[in-house]
């Protein structure tokens, strides 16, 4: 899926995607372990919303966490595990309880965020 602003995104479909609130109820295990702020690996990963070399936005089992940095490229990815792998240089982890809305998802996680903000 390639979103407006170029971005491309790696899951289901809008119809067919993980429900967010399927996976809160279920006992899919989240976690993130980052070695030298160089790889990043991540596991309960339900989709992957949308990413460039500078961010990834992935919906997880326990909300959607945003990944900055420079060169971010993503070197392996397992939607039926959950698992999900990056490389680059990371800057930053910030978590959000909300799933981005289809709407969203479409414009690019720049547009949520600002859409969230100017709401």
């Amino acid at each position: 899926m390639t979103t407006s602003d170029g971005r491309t995104g790696f899951g289901p479909g809008d119809n067919t995607a993980a429900s967010p609130h399927r996976a809160r109820g279920t006992s899919v295990e989240h976690s993130v372990s980052i070695r030298s702020r160089e790889q990043a690996t991540v596991s309960g990963v339900l989709r992957v919303a949308s990413f460039d070399d500078q961010q990834v936005v992935l919906e997880t089992s326990l909300g959607v966490l945003t990944m900055l940095g420079q060169g971010l490229q993503i070197k392996q990815l397992d939607l039926t595990e959950g698992s999900f792998r990056i490389e680059g240089h990371v800057d930053s982890l910030i978590y959000t309880d909300t799933h981005p809305s289809a709407h969203d998802r479409r414009k690019g996680s720049r547009g949520h965020v600002l859409g969230r903000l100017f709401r």
